[in-house]
């Protein structure tokens, strides 16, 4: 028997990577409908055995080519604006799922994943593109409503945990991660300043090895020390005081 498709649910994922200088996000091309807006997230209905986040894998991995160990994934907030989807975009997603709905509620993602090259062949080969966040103007549906609210996600959660590292390669460069950081926020940071609190953390780890090639100073090559955060994380959230609770 068949798996069914559920007829009112969705997921959508927005799927961003950092190309060293911008932070990218992974539109998907889809024919010409209309007049509707050709670019949209990664996105499907869901089917109905399948959970929210197995959902959003598929879609990832179909867009992607990249496995669940390979990805960063954190759901987001559930879009369920009754007219969110209608007219020809409702058409247009009856028309490719073979369902039959009169609306669509979605539940956003958004993922984070290294970009590099096999990445980039993969997606481009399956039409898709890696357009810079800043410059993404219209997009399907809702679509640039749910991109929005995946940027100020991160935003706040790259203040929060070191899911920036994510978006980076195992080796990287001080300058490399300070790049992240400024085109995620929009903002310039101060270099030495940036470099003196990054590196007092103790979450990075030096690998005395430096860039090859390169036509500045050749820089040196950390990686992020998962353990030392995971440490400190720990001993912040260590609530001894609740034995103090007993005298």
């Amino acid at each position: 028997m068949p798996i069914q498709t559920n007829q009112s649910l969705s997921v959508d994922c927005v799927v961003f990577g950092f190309d060293g200088k911008t932070l990218r996000a992974l539109l998907i091309e889809r024919p010409v409908y209309n007049t509707l807006n050709k670019q949209k997230l990664p996105g499907a209905m869901i089917l109905e055995n399948e959970t929210l986040s197995e959902a959003a894998y598929r879609v990832l991995e179909e867009a992607t080519g990249l496995q669940k160990c390979d990805l960063y994934l954190k759901q987001m907030e559930i879009f369920s604006d009754p007219q969110r989807v209608n007219g020809d975009e409702l058409e247009w997603i009856n028309r490719k799922h073979g369902i039959n709905t009169t609306r669509v509620v979605t539940v956003g993602f958004y993922a984070l994943l290294k970009l590099d090259k096999r990445t980039i062949d993969y997606t481009s080969a399956k039409g898709a593109q890696w357009v810079e966040v800043e410059s993404i103007q219209r997009l399907a549906m809702d679509h640039k409503l749910i991109l929005s609210n995946a940027l100020g996600n991160l935003c706040r959660d790259m203040q929060q945990s070191p899911i920036a590292f994510e978006l980076l390669p195992k080796r990287f460069t001080i300058r490399a991660l300070q790049r992240l950081f400024e085109a995620v926020f929009g903002i310039e940071i101060d270099n030495r300043n940036f470099r003196k609190k990054i590196l007092s953390s103790g979450f990075l780890h030096a690998t005395n090895e430096r860039e090859k090639g390169v036509a500045h100073k050749p820089a040196e090559y950390y990686i992020f020390n998962k353990n030392a955060y995971q440490r400190a994380v720990k001993a912040k959230l260590k609530m001894d005081f609740i034995d103090n609770w007993r005298y």
